[in-house]
């Protein structure tokens, strides 16, 4: 497995001057890429899914042996490299990420941290390529993501990609 990860800002902004138009032009860019493996710039796990919620309800994704990868094998993550949720611009109401309510995954947003993507909105988070640990997974005691609709009324909808190292 191989896998590359990024994330990319371009900007150009311009104030039109007397005699001249001055710009500002902005190129942030930052990028990984992992090698197939479990060490320093390595993974071999992968899960990705479009994933609904009901109206009101919530789901906790079990980062170890309950999520499969794109061939039907258990994904058993011992560290997260890269994850990257999207909620669709279509839900009405927001995709709340994070604070689970026993054996939360922590090391991204502590015990109790939550992140709410608007409806369109992307969270993209990525260890360094030199960073050997990432995230890391406890299993059975510090193992779930919540995935909270925020609201009554209508279900949403998002996508998930979960990059990581199984040891």
């Amino acid at each position: 497995m191989t896998t590359d990860l990024g994330i990319s800002a371009s900007v150009l902004q311009s104030r039109p001057q007397d005699l001249t138009v001055s710009e500002d032009r902005l190129a942030f860019r930052r990028a990984v890429h992992l090698a197939d493996g479990v060490t320093a710039g390595r993974a071999d796990e992968v899960f990705h899914d479009r994933r609904s919620i009901a109206a009101s309800g919530s789901e906790d994704l079990d980062l170890v042996g309950v999520l499969t990868d794109a061939f039907g094998g258990t994904v058993a993550l011992a560290r997260v490299k890269g994850i990257f949720i999207s909620a669709a611009a279509t839900n009405t109401n927001n995709v709340v990420i994070g604070a689970s309510a026993t054996n939360t995954w922590s090391t991204l947003l502590g015990a109790t941290g939550t992140i709410t993507l608007r409806p369109g909105a992307t969270l993209g988070v990525m260890a360094g390529d030199a960073d050997a640990v990432g995230y890391a997974v406890t299993p059975t005691t510090g193992d779930l993501l919540k995935v909270a609709n925020s609201g009554a009324g209508s279900a949403v909808s998002y996508d998930i990609v979960i990059i990581g190292a199984s040891a």
